[in-house]
């Protein structure tokens, strides 16, 4: 049986450079530049089936990743912050950095992280692309809003950017430079709307497909937790078995506290904010829903506040709810502190989103029936207000499986 080597490669946009030692920390291949161009026959013609691969997680690490797996016993994708604080070093190389990650691989050193299935892959990258739209969007109102300032005019009643605005705008005292830029701002608005509108339908076409669909209907039961935000928070998380705990999840989120206990002093700080970015983000969206539309946690909030202050309590209640997130999806069980016709029309409006319940040829209220059975919730509701009427639930007989 050939003896396994351990392969560190350094992946850069034109090049990657390899490495690879033995179980001794013996070199046995010495570094060597490889063109990305020629890379996939390199790895073709060298590697074999009793080799391990490590590289750092970079923009391209996952294509490396699917590429190398089929011709090698393993492949792990270092985790860089990790890697950093282990492997720093005076000396800054290509072949330096190849050959600590084929050392930390050798000695199970290694810090990695999880390589998330295309599945994931494909909703984090919509999710982040959403996020990227409505970033270019708001950032667009903020230069008509800049216009206006300039001009010292204030913005029409309501909503300025409705289409019905856009006349006042038009009709706006501006030069011609500024009418040109005006023009061509709500175009681009225009064509923003459209793409996010696009965006948010293929998400929410994905929320009732499988594997979401399941992790949706316990995700939506927590109050504050809508449609995108939920897709965004199921994106951030991936495979929830891989947290062992609710603390690890925290942790993961970047929402645990910096804590300093050494000898005689023990001092807790701020939170980490060593995790995924838009989890917390979409997590303290959640918590001010939640803290507006639920009793329980306006009461949670309340309490933090009074002691905490507003902005650290609504921290708080999004950890709170990332801990109550761990427990629903781990144990396939309804929320303790869910309202059971809140949850109902959280389902119809998830429903009417996207006509989703049309695309699956089932009535509104039946959609809302299957979610609330699966939830064990349906004993508890007969009815419920949404939309300004109410709306009864049908037998669990006429719901479509």
């Amino acid at each position: 049986m050939a003896a396994t080597r351990y392969f560190g490669m350094d992946i850069h946009k034109r090049h990657v450079t390899v490495a690879a030692l033995d179980a001794q920390q013996q070199v046995v291949y010495e570094p060597k530049k490889v063109s990305i161009d020629h890379f996939p026959a390199w790895a073709h013609l060298n590697l074999d089936a009793h080799d391990e691969v490590a590289m750092e997680a970079t923009i391209n690490a996952w294509e490396f990743h699917d590429q190398l797996l089929p011709l090698v016993a393993d492949v792990s994708v270092a985790n860089c912050h990790q890697l950093r604080l282990i492997s720093a070093s005076a000396a800054k190389t290509d072949k330096h950095d190849a050959l600590v990650l084929a050392k930390l691989l050798a000695a199970n050193l290694l810090p990695t992280v999880w390589v998330p299935p295309q599945h994931v892959r494909d909703l984090r990258n919509l999710t982040r692309h959403r996020s990227w739209l409505i970033h270019r969007r708001t950032a667009l109102k903020n230069r008509l809003h800049a216009l206006l300032h300039r001009h010292n005019l204030a913005p029409p009643e309501g909503n300025p950017f409705t289409a019905s605005n856009e006349a006042w705008w038009d009709d706006l005292p501006c030069s011609p430079v500024e009418r040109l830029q005006l023009r061509h701002d709500w175009e681009t608005h225009h064509h923003l709307d459209r793409q996010i509108a696009e965006t948010e339908a293929e998400i929410a076409q994905l929320s009732i497909a499988e594997p979401w669909q399941e992790e949706m209907t316990f995700l939506m039961q927590i109050s504050g937790v809508g449609l995108y935000t939920g897709m965004t928070i199921l994106a951030a998380i991936g495979d929830i078995e891989r947290f062992p705990s609710a603390q690890q999840l925290v942790g993961y989120a970047g929402l645990g506290a910096r804590v300093h206990d050494s000898g005689d002093t023990h001092r807790g700080g701020k939170i980490s904010k060593r995790g995924r970015r838009e989890l917390r983000t979409a997590l303290v969206a959640c918590a001010w829903v939640a803290v507006r539309w639920s009793a329980h946690w306006q009461h949670v909030f309340e309490r933090l506040a009074k002691r905490i202050g507003k902005q650290r309590a609504i921290t708080a209640v999004a950890r709170k709810l990332l801990v109550v997130i761990w427990h629903v999806l781990t144990k396939r069980q309804a929320d303790r502190y869910a309202d059971p016709e809140a949850v109902a029309r959280s389902f119809m409006r998830w429903s009417e989103r996207h006509h989703l319940a049309r695309s699956q040829n089932m009535p509104r209220i039946e959609f809302v029936r299957a979610r609330l059975d699966r939830l064990d919730m349906c004993r508890h509701v007969a009815s419920f207000r949404a939309n300004g009427r109410t709306h009864y639930l049908p037998e669990a007989a006429s719901v479509a499986v």
